[in-house]
């Protein structure tokens, strides 16, 4: 019961692959928002639902989401159905906002190795839970081998960039801190910065990344 949006171009050289946060779908303000930014890059972007999520558009469960291994194979599922329509040379990244995000991370390494995508991007990755520093969500992040750019608010509770910094993560890790920003990137209205501004940001910042990957095999 996959819900999907689409935005951009379909013929586009480069196409990405979101998924959303824990509490919130695909057409959340913030998803809408950057995938419409990411597309005026010449970017396809396609949402798309988890099941659970999905679900509660027709009345079902609000249950707290699945563990994000458990979703693993429904965004695996995903990928396949898009780089299935993929012509040759094109690039698909893959990512998501939180949960989303750390769910596509689970699956980058098995996906870049079998050549079907090109990158990862996470949009305000969870690295832990709020006020909570000490459950670290990175072991697999160490030693990730496929390109990845995390965007993240520089004052994010799931990880903000003082505590990110003294991490050791994979070199092929980048990361493109936002000003001020929280979880959904947003500053607070003393440091100068507006959430409109922080998102074009950082779909600059996406959009440069892309552009530097070779296309997936």
């Amino acid at each position: 019961m996959t819900f999907i949006v689409e935005n951009g171009r379909q013929d586009a050289s480069c196409r990405l692959i979101l998924a959303h946060g824990a509490g919130v779908g695909s057409t959340s303000p913030f998803l809408q928002n950057v995938a419409d930014l990411i597309s005026r890059h010449g970017i396809a972007v396609t949402r798309f639902e988890f099941d659970y999520m999905a679900t509660r558009r027709t009345g079902g469960s609000k249950r707290p989401p699945p563990r994000a291994e458990a979703l693993v194979s429904e965004y695996r599922e995903m990928v396949r159905s898009v780089a299935g329509r993929r012509q040759r040379g094109r690039k698909l990244v893959i990512g998501g906002k939180s949960l989303g995000g750390r769910v596509a991370s689970l699956v980058a390494k098995e996906l870049y190795e079998q050549g079907d995508i090109a990158g990862l991007v996470c949009l305000g990755y969870p690295f832990h839970p709020p006020g909570k520093p000490d459950q670290l969500r990175t072991a697999h992040l160490e030693t990730l081998q496929c390109p990845a750019l995390i965007v993240q608010g520089e004052r994010d509770p799931f990880g903000s960039r003082a505590e990110i910094e003294a991490l050791a993560l994979s070199k092929t890790i980048t990361f493109a801190w936002i000003g001020d920003g929280d979880h959904d990137l947003r500053p607070r209205a003393r440091s100068g910065l507006t959430h409109n501004g922080n998102l074009a940001t950082a779909a600059d910042a996406v959009a440069a990344f892309a552009a530097q990957l070779p296309a997936a095999r």
